[in-house]
């Protein structure tokens, strides 16, 4: 009897010890998928804001060329603020995750803020299943109100697998161009090193609205403070690199 009992008692032992380690480990949900994502400013002449990047269903679209800017989008490429959109698209139904890709702007390496700023991010962002595409956008700083991005990129499906796009330059329709230093955000003189001593706009100024469509961007004309030989730039402006790690 002693053994029968000390046998049952090892055995109820040993189920629940199995029973504590099934309970203590986590698997991946397999329904999630995880991106490494490098997003790499390819301009000698144009910052651009901290990306915002959306995974998230087919139906959405952050923006279209033909199509009026919406107030998120108009933010960032009038004023770098990345807030409205991060909290519009924080909200949409069919977003999977959104985020800001890094603290401070992406600086070609040429320019003096290029000793301060990284040209390139690199970070991750998920996607449930049925979110298969990806979207970004960030500011080109030095304009009155352009914008680099892709929209609706589709994810890449397998682990390890990559994709790699480039981005082109868009106006927002939402600013007229003055290329003055006194309508453009103040981080663009101290950047790329030439300023006019004018404070910069930090808000959208009603008297500049201009009611457009998003379209490619005509690039720098000059005849004010912007500089086509310094500010200007040949697409691709960006370039994005995706990889499945999980």
């Amino acid at each position: 009897m002693k053994l029968r009992h000390q046998r049952s008692t090892r055995i109820v032992a040993i189920s629940l010890a199995l029973l504590l380690l099934s309970t203590s480990v986590s698997y991946a949900d397999p329904s999630v998928a995880t991106y490494e994502v490098t997003i790499t400013n390819l301009t000698s002449g144009q910052p651009l804001t901290p990306p915002v990047v959306a995974t998230h269903r087919r139906p959405l679209h952050v923006f279209e060329v033909g199509a009026a800017a919406s107030f998120g989008v108009k933010e960032i490429a009038e004023n770098g603020n990345n807030a409205p959109l991060l909290a519009a698209l924080g909200g949409e139904e069919h977003v999977s995750e959104v985020v800001q890709a890094g603290m401070g702007p992406l600086v070609p390496a040429t320019a003096p803020g290029g000793a301060t700023f990284p040209d390139s991010v690199t970070f991750t962002i998920t996607a449930d299943r049925g979110a298969k595409y990806l979207s970004f956008v960030s500011m080109l700083i030095c304009t009155n109100d352009g914008f680099t991005g892709v929209d609706s990129l589709r994810l890449p499906q397998e682990v390890g697998d990559s994709v790699t796009v480039v981005t082109a330059g868009y106006d927002a329709g939402t600013e007229i161009n003055t290329e003055d230093f006194v309508d453009i955000v103040l981080p663009c003189q101290g950047l790329i090193g030439i300023s006019s001593g004018e404070a910069g706009a930090g808000t959208s100024n009603p008297a500049l609205a201009e009611g457009g469509v998003i379209v490619h961007h005509p690039n720098i004309q000059g005849g004010s403070d912007l500089l086509p030989a310094v500010h200007g730039w040949i697409d691709p402006v960006a370039e994005v690199v995706i990889t499945r790690t999980n």
